[in-house]
Protein backbone atom coordinates (compact mmCIF):
# COMPACT_ATOMS: atom_id res chain seq x y z
CA UNK A 1 0.00 0.00 0.00
CA UNK A 2 1.01 3.45 -0.48
CA UNK A 3 -0.52 6.89 -0.24
CA UNK A 4 -1.82 8.17 -2.85
CA UNK A 5 -0.52 11.38 -1.39
CA UNK A 6 2.66 10.37 -2.33
CA UNK A 7 2.48 8.93 -5.14
CA UNK A 8 1.29 12.05 -7.05
CA UNK A 9 4.51 13.89 -6.11
CA UNK A 10 6.16 15.96 -8.83
CA UNK A 11 2.46 15.00 -11.11
CA UNK A 12 1.18 18.49 -12.70
CA UNK A 13 -2.14 18.92 -10.92
CA UNK A 14 -5.13 21.10 -11.82
CA UNK A 15 -7.56 19.95 -9.39
CA UNK A 16 -8.66 17.57 -6.74
CA UNK A 17 -11.90 16.24 -5.75
CA UNK A 18 -11.84 14.07 -2.52
CA UNK A 19 -9.22 13.06 0.49
CA UNK A 20 -5.40 12.37 -1.05
CA UNK A 21 -4.85 10.60 1.78
CA UNK A 22 -5.97 7.27 1.16
CA UNK A 23 -4.23 3.76 0.50
CA UNK A 24 -3.71 2.41 -2.62
CA UNK A 25 -3.13 -1.34 -3.65
CA UNK A 26 -1.86 -0.79 -6.98
CA UNK A 27 -1.99 1.02 -9.96
CA UNK A 28 -3.12 0.30 -13.82
CA UNK A 29 -4.27 2.38 -16.74
CA UNK A 30 -6.11 -0.61 -18.23
CA UNK A 31 -9.57 -1.45 -16.66
CA UNK A 32 -9.84 -4.93 -16.83
CA UNK A 33 -7.00 -4.80 -14.62
CA UNK A 34 -8.59 -2.97 -12.01
CA UNK A 35 -8.46 -4.88 -8.30
CA UNK A 36 -9.98 -3.21 -5.18
CA UNK A 37 -8.15 0.06 -3.61
CA UNK A 38 -6.63 0.42 -7.18
CA UNK A 39 -5.76 4.16 -8.43
CA UNK A 40 -7.29 4.18 -12.55
CA UNK A 41 -5.33 6.12 -14.88
CA UNK A 42 -7.36 7.41 -17.71
CA UNK A 43 -4.94 7.65 -20.88
CA UNK A 44 -6.12 8.27 -23.84
CA UNK A 45 -3.96 6.13 -26.19
CA UNK A 46 -3.90 5.94 -29.88
CA UNK A 47 -6.79 3.31 -30.24
CA UNK A 48 -8.72 3.50 -27.16
CA UNK A 49 -9.67 6.51 -24.67
CA UNK A 50 -9.23 5.04 -21.13
CA UNK A 51 -11.65 8.12 -19.64
CA UNK A 52 -14.59 5.71 -21.90
CA UNK A 53 -13.56 3.13 -18.92
CA UNK A 54 -13.41 5.08 -15.72
CA UNK A 55 -16.63 4.22 -14.46
CA UNK A 56 -15.44 0.08 -15.25
CA UNK A 57 -12.91 0.76 -13.16
CA UNK A 58 -14.94 2.20 -10.08
CA UNK A 59 -17.49 -0.86 -10.50
CA UNK A 60 -14.14 -3.15 -10.13
CA UNK A 61 -12.68 -1.59 -6.83
CA UNK A 62 -10.78 1.49 -7.83
CA UNK A 63 -11.10 4.10 -5.62
CA UNK A 64 -9.05 7.13 -7.01
CA UNK A 65 -9.02 8.33 -10.70
CA UNK A 66 -6.36 10.01 -12.70
CA UNK A 67 -7.49 12.03 -15.53
CA UNK A 68 -7.26 14.75 -17.77
CA UNK A 69 -11.04 15.77 -17.93
CA UNK A 70 -13.44 14.79 -14.83
CA UNK A 71 -16.09 12.92 -15.73
CA UNK A 72 -19.45 14.66 -15.33
CA UNK A 73 -21.39 12.47 -12.70
CA UNK A 74 -19.06 12.37 -9.68
CA UNK A 75 -19.24 9.25 -7.65
CA UNK A 76 -19.20 9.66 -3.43
CA UNK A 77 -16.30 8.09 -1.93
CA UNK A 78 -13.83 8.28 -4.81
CA UNK A 79 -10.80 10.77 -5.27
CA UNK A 80 -10.63 12.48 -8.86
CA UNK A 81 -7.52 13.89 -9.85
CA UNK A 82 -7.32 16.24 -12.70
CA UNK A 83 -3.63 16.67 -14.21
CA UNK A 84 -3.16 18.11 -17.90
CA UNK A 85 -1.33 14.89 -19.04
CA UNK A 86 -2.51 11.84 -18.08
CA UNK A 87 0.36 9.70 -19.76
CA UNK A 88 3.10 11.75 -18.27
CA UNK A 89 1.40 11.68 -15.12
CA UNK A 90 1.28 7.66 -15.09
CA UNK A 91 4.92 7.43 -16.03
CA UNK A 92 5.61 9.45 -12.40
CA UNK A 93 3.25 7.86 -10.50
CA UNK A 94 4.74 4.48 -11.22
CA UNK A 95 8.15 5.74 -10.42
CA UNK A 96 6.65 6.65 -7.35
CA UNK A 97 4.65 3.79 -6.40
CA UNK A 98 7.95 1.72 -7.07
CA UNK A 99 10.04 4.08 -4.63
CA UNK A 100 12.07 5.15 -7.98
CA UNK A 101 13.99 2.41 -8.85
CA UNK A 102 15.95 3.76 -11.48
CA UNK A 103 17.91 6.00 -8.98
CA UNK A 104 19.32 3.07 -7.30
CA UNK A 105 20.60 1.26 -10.45
CA UNK A 106 22.97 2.74 -13.46
CA UNK A 107 20.68 2.48 -15.96
CA UNK A 108 21.15 3.28 -19.57
CA UNK A 109 19.28 3.39 -22.53
CA UNK A 110 19.89 3.04 -26.23
CA UNK A 111 17.79 4.40 -28.99
CA UNK A 112 18.00 4.40 -32.72
CA UNK A 113 16.14 2.96 -35.61
CA UNK A 114 18.67 0.12 -36.03
CA UNK A 115 20.74 -1.75 -33.43
CA UNK A 116 18.96 -1.07 -30.35
CA UNK A 117 18.41 -4.46 -29.27
CA UNK A 118 22.07 -5.96 -29.74
CA UNK A 119 23.59 -3.33 -28.36
CA UNK A 120 21.60 -3.55 -25.20
CA UNK A 121 22.03 -7.09 -25.25
CA UNK A 122 25.69 -7.58 -26.07
CA UNK A 123 26.13 -4.53 -22.79
CA UNK A 124 24.00 -7.36 -20.76
CA UNK A 125 26.16 -9.70 -21.50
CA UNK A 126 29.89 -7.59 -21.30
CA UNK A 127 28.87 -6.73 -17.71
CA UNK A 128 27.81 -10.04 -16.79
CA UNK A 129 30.87 -11.69 -18.44
CA UNK A 130 32.91 -8.95 -16.40
CA UNK A 131 31.23 -10.70 -12.97
CA UNK A 132 28.10 -8.07 -12.34
CA UNK A 133 24.49 -8.84 -11.79
CA UNK A 134 22.77 -7.00 -14.36
CA UNK A 135 19.69 -6.69 -16.13
CA UNK A 136 18.28 -6.38 -19.39
CA UNK A 137 15.15 -4.67 -21.06
CA UNK A 138 14.78 -5.61 -24.71
CA UNK A 139 12.88 -6.29 -27.69
CA UNK A 140 13.41 -10.09 -27.45
CA UNK A 141 13.79 -11.00 -23.54
CA UNK A 142 13.84 -8.93 -20.44
CA UNK A 143 16.30 -10.38 -17.72
CA UNK A 144 16.82 -10.12 -14.05
CA UNK A 145 20.48 -11.21 -13.40
CA UNK A 146 19.97 -14.73 -15.57
CA UNK A 147 15.94 -15.47 -14.85
CA UNK A 148 14.71 -14.37 -18.01
CA UNK A 149 11.11 -12.88 -18.40
CA UNK A 150 9.14 -12.95 -22.01
CA UNK A 151 9.18 -9.25 -23.60
CA UNK A 152 6.04 -7.89 -25.07
CA UNK A 153 7.24 -4.62 -26.28
CA UNK A 154 10.75 -2.75 -26.96
CA UNK A 155 9.94 -0.77 -24.13
CA UNK A 156 7.50 -1.67 -21.45
CA UNK A 157 4.41 0.38 -19.95
CA UNK A 158 5.21 2.62 -17.12
CA UNK A 159 4.19 0.45 -14.76
CA UNK A 160 5.84 -2.42 -16.22
CA UNK A 161 9.32 -1.13 -16.43
CA UNK A 162 9.03 0.24 -13.07
CA UNK A 163 7.96 -3.17 -11.32
CA UNK A 164 10.84 -4.51 -13.59
CA UNK A 165 13.67 -2.08 -12.63
CA UNK A 166 12.02 -2.52 -8.66
CA UNK A 167 12.43 -6.23 -9.15
CA UNK A 168 16.20 -5.97 -10.29
CA UNK A 169 17.22 -3.69 -7.25
CA UNK A 170 15.99 -6.13 -5.08
CA UNK A 171 17.77 -8.92 -6.86
CA UNK A 172 20.96 -7.08 -6.65
CA UNK A 173 21.48 -5.52 -9.82
CA UNK A 174 24.11 -3.05 -10.47
CA UNK A 175 22.92 -1.69 -13.96
CA UNK A 176 20.39 -2.43 -16.36
CA UNK A 177 20.52 -1.49 -20.18
CA UNK A 178 17.34 -1.39 -21.87
CA UNK A 179 16.12 -0.38 -25.52
CA UNK A 180 13.94 2.72 -25.86
CA UNK A 181 11.69 3.13 -28.74
CA UNK A 182 10.09 6.24 -30.32
CA UNK A 183 7.15 5.03 -29.13
CA UNK A 184 8.03 4.62 -25.73
CA UNK A 185 9.31 8.26 -25.68
CA UNK A 186 6.41 9.69 -27.11
CA UNK A 187 4.09 8.08 -25.02
CA UNK A 188 5.72 8.90 -21.83
CA UNK A 189 6.66 5.74 -20.30
CA UNK A 190 9.99 6.35 -19.46
CA UNK A 191 8.94 9.61 -18.15
CA UNK A 192 10.43 10.45 -14.43
CA UNK A 193 12.58 7.30 -15.12
CA UNK A 194 16.61 8.32 -14.22
CA UNK A 195 18.96 7.43 -16.76
CA UNK A 196 23.00 7.02 -16.11
CA UNK A 197 23.30 7.39 -19.65
CA UNK A 198 22.07 7.51 -23.36
CA UNK A 199 23.40 5.90 -26.76
CA UNK A 200 22.35 6.93 -29.95
CA UNK A 201 23.01 4.20 -32.54
CA UNK A 202 21.48 5.69 -35.76
CA UNK A 203 18.13 6.91 -37.31
CA UNK A 204 16.27 5.93 -40.86
CA UNK A 205 12.90 5.58 -42.32
CA UNK A 206 10.66 3.72 -39.86
CA UNK A 207 7.72 3.73 -37.92
CA UNK A 208 6.14 6.80 -39.90
CA UNK A 209 2.86 5.04 -39.75
CA UNK A 210 2.86 6.25 -36.17
CA UNK A 211 5.17 9.44 -36.09
CA UNK A 212 3.73 10.75 -39.63
CA UNK A 213 6.61 12.48 -40.76
CA UNK A 214 10.43 11.92 -40.38
CA UNK A 215 11.05 14.86 -38.38
CA UNK A 216 8.55 14.04 -35.59
CA UNK A 217 10.09 10.76 -35.64
CA UNK A 218 13.17 12.65 -35.17
CA UNK A 219 11.79 14.89 -32.45
CA UNK A 220 10.74 11.81 -30.56
CA UNK A 221 14.23 10.59 -30.20
CA UNK A 222 15.67 13.87 -28.96
CA UNK A 223 13.51 14.29 -26.51
CA UNK A 224 14.70 10.73 -25.08
CA UNK A 225 18.56 13.07 -24.66
CA UNK A 226 16.64 16.37 -23.80
CA UNK A 227 15.29 15.10 -20.52
CA UNK A 228 18.48 13.76 -19.46
CA UNK A 229 19.97 14.83 -15.99
CA UNK A 230 23.46 16.99 -16.17
CA UNK A 231 24.98 13.95 -13.79
CA UNK A 232 24.31 11.56 -17.32
CA UNK A 233 26.32 11.07 -20.25
CA UNK A 234 24.49 11.47 -24.15
CA UNK A 235 26.57 8.80 -26.16
CA UNK A 236 25.80 9.37 -29.95
CA UNK A 237 27.06 8.15 -33.18
CA UNK A 238 28.86 10.92 -35.29
CA UNK A 239 28.40 9.31 -38.46
CA UNK A 240 24.89 9.19 -38.63
CA UNK A 241 24.05 13.04 -39.56
CA UNK A 242 21.31 13.62 -37.13
CA UNK A 243 23.96 12.32 -34.17
CA UNK A 244 25.01 15.86 -32.89
CA UNK A 245 21.50 16.86 -33.61
CA UNK A 246 20.75 14.86 -30.37
CA UNK A 247 23.13 16.63 -28.53
CA UNK A 248 21.80 20.25 -29.07
CA UNK A 249 19.94 20.44 -25.89
CA UNK A 250 20.78 18.06 -23.60
CA UNK A 251 22.14 19.29 -20.54
CA UNK A 252 24.10 15.26 -20.03
CA UNK A 253 28.09 15.15 -20.47
CA UNK A 254 28.18 14.42 -24.06
CA UNK A 255 30.46 12.14 -26.27
CA UNK A 256 30.75 10.97 -29.88
CA UNK A 257 31.50 7.39 -30.92
CA UNK A 258 32.67 7.00 -35.40
CA UNK A 259 34.04 4.77 -37.61
CA UNK A 260 34.05 7.26 -40.97
CA UNK A 261 34.68 10.73 -38.50
CA UNK A 262 37.18 12.18 -36.17
CA UNK A 263 35.21 11.48 -32.74
CA UNK A 264 35.71 10.56 -28.85
CA UNK A 265 35.78 6.96 -29.20
CA UNK A 266 36.67 5.47 -33.00
CA UNK A 267 36.94 2.13 -34.53
CA UNK A 268 38.21 0.87 -37.78
CA UNK A 269 37.54 -2.51 -39.83
CA UNK A 270 40.76 -4.62 -40.14
CA UNK A 271 39.65 -7.38 -41.23
CA UNK A 272 36.45 -8.66 -42.54
CA UNK A 273 34.87 -12.19 -43.17
CA UNK A 274 32.18 -14.71 -42.01
CA UNK A 275 33.98 -16.02 -39.18
CA UNK A 276 34.50 -12.50 -37.67
CA UNK A 277 36.09 -9.27 -37.55
CA UNK A 278 39.71 -8.14 -36.18
CA UNK A 279 39.21 -4.36 -35.20
CA UNK A 280 41.01 -1.59 -34.24
CA UNK A 281 39.11 0.03 -31.25
CA UNK A 282 40.96 3.48 -30.14
CA UNK A 283 43.93 1.94 -30.68
CA UNK A 284 43.42 -1.40 -29.43
CA UNK A 285 42.99 -4.86 -31.55
CA UNK A 286 40.21 -7.06 -30.60
CA UNK A 287 38.84 -10.11 -32.94
CA UNK A 288 35.26 -10.24 -32.31
CA UNK A 289 32.95 -13.10 -33.55
CA UNK A 290 30.74 -10.60 -34.70
CA UNK A 291 30.03 -9.62 -38.59
CA UNK A 292 29.67 -6.51 -40.26
CA UNK A 293 30.35 -2.78 -40.65
CA UNK A 294 27.03 -2.25 -38.64
CA UNK A 295 28.72 -4.89 -35.99
CA UNK A 296 31.81 -2.57 -35.71
CA UNK A 297 29.14 0.19 -34.66
CA UNK A 298 27.93 -1.94 -32.11
CA UNK A 299 30.97 -3.27 -30.94
CA UNK A 300 32.41 0.24 -30.62
CA UNK A 301 29.31 1.18 -28.64
CA UNK A 302 29.23 -0.59 -26.03
CA UNK A 303 33.49 -0.61 -25.55
CA UNK A 304 32.61 3.24 -25.15
CA UNK A 305 29.64 3.08 -22.74
CA UNK A 306 31.68 0.57 -20.83
CA UNK A 307 34.96 3.16 -20.44
CA UNK A 308 32.34 5.68 -19.58
CA UNK A 309 31.12 3.49 -16.34
CA UNK A 310 34.54 3.14 -15.53
CA UNK A 311 35.40 -0.30 -16.46
CA UNK A 312 38.94 -1.59 -17.08
CA UNK A 313 39.73 -0.98 -21.22
CA UNK A 314 41.74 -4.67 -20.92
CA UNK A 315 38.97 -6.38 -18.94
CA UNK A 316 36.20 -5.09 -21.74
CA UNK A 317 38.26 -6.13 -24.56
CA UNK A 318 38.74 -9.77 -23.59
CA UNK A 319 35.12 -9.68 -23.00
CA UNK A 320 34.58 -8.41 -26.50
CA UNK A 321 36.11 -11.31 -27.74
CA UNK A 322 34.25 -13.60 -26.24
CA UNK A 323 30.71 -11.86 -27.42
CA UNK A 324 28.46 -13.86 -29.75
CA UNK A 325 25.24 -12.98 -32.15
CA UNK A 326 22.57 -11.53 -30.82
CA UNK A 327 19.24 -13.90 -31.40
CA UNK A 328 18.01 -13.38 -35.47
CA UNK A 329 20.50 -10.87 -35.87
CA UNK A 330 23.06 -12.07 -38.20
CA UNK A 331 22.74 -15.36 -37.37
CA UNK A 332 24.62 -17.93 -39.88
CA UNK A 333 24.37 -21.74 -40.52
CA UNK A 334 26.04 -23.58 -42.89
CA UNK A 335 24.25 -26.61 -45.14
CA UNK A 336 26.46 -29.40 -46.18
CA UNK A 337 27.12 -28.43 -49.47
CA UNK A 338 28.32 -25.07 -48.76
CA UNK A 339 25.69 -22.78 -48.65
CA UNK A 340 25.25 -19.62 -46.27
CA UNK A 341 22.27 -19.17 -44.51
CA UNK A 342 21.64 -15.85 -42.74
CA UNK A 343 18.82 -14.99 -40.41
CA UNK A 344 18.31 -11.36 -39.30
CA UNK A 345 15.42 -8.68 -37.97
CA UNK A 346 16.35 -6.33 -41.00
CA UNK A 347 12.70 -4.94 -41.72
CA UNK A 348 13.48 -1.75 -42.42
CA UNK A 349 15.08 -0.60 -45.53
CA UNK A 350 18.59 0.93 -44.26
CA UNK A 351 18.84 -2.46 -41.98
CA UNK A 352 17.93 -4.51 -45.19
CA UNK A 353 20.51 -2.25 -47.22
CA UNK A 354 22.96 -3.15 -44.36
CA UNK A 355 23.29 -6.65 -43.68
CA UNK A 356 23.26 -7.24 -47.98
CA UNK A 357 26.42 -4.72 -47.84
CA UNK A 358 27.67 -6.97 -45.37
CA UNK A 359 27.25 -9.98 -47.33
CA UNK A 360 28.62 -8.54 -50.60
CA UNK A 361 31.75 -6.98 -48.40
CA UNK A 362 32.58 -10.62 -47.83
CA UNK A 363 31.89 -12.59 -50.44
CA UNK A 364 33.95 -13.56 -53.26
CA UNK A 365 31.53 -12.85 -56.10
CA UNK A 366 31.60 -16.14 -57.73
CA UNK A 367 28.38 -16.77 -55.54
CA UNK A 368 25.03 -15.95 -55.64
CA UNK A 369 23.20 -13.90 -52.86
CA UNK A 370 19.40 -15.20 -52.74
CA UNK A 371 17.69 -12.75 -50.62
CA UNK A 372 13.81 -13.72 -48.77
CA UNK A 373 11.89 -10.48 -47.19
CA UNK A 374 8.82 -9.65 -46.57
CA UNK A 375 6.95 -6.78 -44.99
CA UNK A 376 4.68 -6.32 -41.88
CA UNK A 377 1.17 -6.01 -42.46
CA UNK A 378 -0.48 -2.45 -40.33
CA UNK A 379 2.87 -0.84 -40.75
CA UNK A 380 4.77 1.65 -42.49
CA UNK A 381 3.19 1.25 -46.12
CA UNK A 382 5.80 3.78 -47.64
CA UNK A 383 8.75 1.39 -47.37
CA UNK A 384 7.42 -1.55 -48.72
CA UNK A 385 8.30 -1.04 -52.58
CA UNK A 386 12.01 0.79 -50.99
CA UNK A 387 12.68 -2.74 -49.36
CA UNK A 388 11.78 -4.69 -52.96
CA UNK A 389 14.30 -2.32 -54.53
CA UNK A 390 16.92 -2.46 -52.28
CA UNK A 391 17.04 -6.42 -51.90
CA UNK A 392 17.23 -6.24 -56.01
CA UNK A 393 19.85 -4.21 -56.07
CA UNK A 394 21.88 -5.77 -53.84
CA UNK A 395 20.79 -9.77 -54.83
CA UNK A 396 21.17 -12.25 -57.38
CA UNK A 397 17.73 -13.24 -56.77
CA UNK A 398 14.62 -12.40 -54.68
CA UNK A 399 12.28 -14.06 -53.09
CA UNK A 400 9.13 -11.78 -52.23
CA UNK A 401 6.75 -13.32 -49.00
CA UNK A 402 4.80 -12.81 -46.18
CA UNK A 403 6.39 -11.37 -43.07
CA UNK A 404 3.61 -10.73 -40.15
CA UNK A 405 0.80 -9.69 -42.37
CA UNK A 406 -1.27 -9.16 -39.11
CA UNK A 407 -4.98 -7.93 -40.79
CA UNK A 408 -3.42 -7.21 -44.35
CA UNK A 409 -4.10 -9.72 -47.04
CA UNK A 410 -0.01 -10.66 -48.03
CA UNK A 411 -0.53 -10.72 -51.53
CA UNK A 412 -1.60 -7.45 -51.13
CA UNK A 413 1.59 -6.36 -49.28
CA UNK A 414 3.78 -8.22 -51.57
CA UNK A 415 1.88 -6.01 -54.92
CA UNK A 416 3.06 -3.27 -52.76
CA UNK A 417 6.69 -4.58 -52.47
CA UNK A 418 6.70 -5.25 -56.22
CA UNK A 419 5.98 -1.70 -57.50
CA UNK A 420 9.65 -1.41 -56.12
CA UNK A 421 11.10 -3.63 -58.73
CA UNK A 422 12.70 -2.10 -61.76
CA UNK A 423 11.85 -3.45 -64.79
CA UNK A 424 15.57 -4.82 -65.44
CA UNK A 425 15.34 -6.60 -62.46
CA UNK A 426 11.41 -8.86 -63.47
CA UNK A 427 13.71 -11.78 -64.05
CA UNK A 428 15.13 -12.14 -60.80
CA UNK A 429 11.91 -11.77 -58.89
CA UNK A 430 9.71 -14.63 -57.51
CA UNK A 431 6.93 -14.17 -55.34
CA UNK A 432 5.44 -17.01 -52.91
CA UNK A 433 3.31 -16.28 -50.16
CA UNK A 434 3.69 -19.03 -47.94
CA UNK A 435 6.98 -18.45 -45.82
CA UNK A 436 7.77 -21.52 -45.47
CA UNK A 437 7.63 -22.37 -48.92
CA UNK A 438 9.57 -19.25 -50.05
CA UNK A 439 12.50 -20.22 -47.73
CA UNK A 440 12.50 -24.08 -48.84
CA UNK A 441 12.48 -22.62 -52.44
CA UNK A 442 15.58 -20.45 -52.08
CA UNK A 443 17.34 -23.39 -50.81
CA UNK A 444 16.47 -25.61 -53.70
CA UNK A 445 18.03 -22.54 -55.89
CA UNK A 446 20.76 -22.18 -54.15
CA UNK A 447 24.59 -24.13 -55.41
CA UNK A 448 27.47 -25.03 -53.08
CA UNK A 449 28.85 -21.73 -52.22
CA UNK A 450 26.03 -19.73 -52.63
CA UNK A 451 24.14 -17.21 -49.61
CA UNK A 452 20.70 -17.20 -48.56
CA UNK A 453 19.52 -14.27 -46.35
CA UNK A 454 15.87 -14.69 -44.94
CA UNK A 455 15.35 -11.25 -43.26
CA UNK A 456 12.57 -9.29 -41.36
CA UNK A 457 11.57 -11.42 -38.80
CA UNK A 458 15.30 -12.71 -36.98
CA UNK A 459 14.14 -13.63 -33.63
CA UNK A 460 10.45 -13.96 -33.74
CA UNK A 461 9.23 -17.17 -33.17
CA UNK A 462 5.43 -16.68 -34.85
CA UNK A 463 3.86 -14.94 -37.76
CA UNK A 464 0.87 -12.42 -36.66
CA UNK A 465 -2.04 -13.74 -39.11
CA UNK A 466 -5.38 -12.39 -38.79
CA UNK A 467 -5.15 -11.53 -34.92
CA UNK A 468 -3.50 -15.13 -34.33
CA UNK A 469 0.12 -16.00 -33.57
CA UNK A 470 0.84 -19.08 -35.34
CA UNK A 471 4.61 -20.70 -34.06
CA UNK A 472 6.88 -19.80 -37.18
CA UNK A 473 10.64 -19.60 -36.78
CA UNK A 474 13.03 -18.42 -39.75
CA UNK A 475 16.14 -20.14 -38.41
CA UNK A 476 14.86 -23.57 -37.77
CA UNK A 477 12.74 -23.70 -41.05
CA UNK A 478 16.09 -22.80 -43.04
CA UNK A 479 18.50 -25.28 -40.91
CA UNK A 480 15.71 -27.83 -41.27
CA UNK A 481 15.40 -27.46 -44.54
CA UNK A 482 19.52 -27.63 -44.90
CA UNK A 483 19.20 -30.96 -42.88
CA UNK A 484 16.44 -32.13 -45.16
CA UNK A 485 18.70 -31.27 -48.61
CA UNK A 486 21.89 -33.17 -47.24
CA UNK A 487 19.97 -36.29 -46.81
CA UNK A 488 18.68 -36.47 -49.96
CA UNK A 489 21.84 -35.53 -51.73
Amino acid sequence: MQLLKDILYKTSIEKVVGSTAIDVASICFDSRLVVEHSLFVAVSGTQVDGHQFIDTAISKGAIAIVCEILPQHIQPNITYVEVKNSSKALGIIAANFYNNPSSELKLVGITGTNGKTTTATLLYDLFTDLGFKTGLLSTVVNKIGKEAIPATHTTPDAIQLNKLLREMVNEGCEYCFMEVSSHAIHQNRVADVEFTGAVFTNITHDHLDYHKTFDEYIKAKKQFFDELSPNAFALVNKDDKNGLVMLQNTKAKKYTYALKNMADYTCKVVENDFSGMLLNISGNEVWTKLIGGFNAYNMLAIYSVADLLGMDKLNVLTSISKLTAVDGRFQYVKSANNVAGIVDYAHTPDALKNVLNTINEIRTGNEQVITVVGCGGDRDKSKRPIMAAIACDNSNKVILTSDNPRSENPDEIIAEMKAGVQAVHYKKVLAITNREEAIKTACSLANDGDIILVAGKGHEKYQEIKGVKYPFDDLNVLSETFEMFNKSN
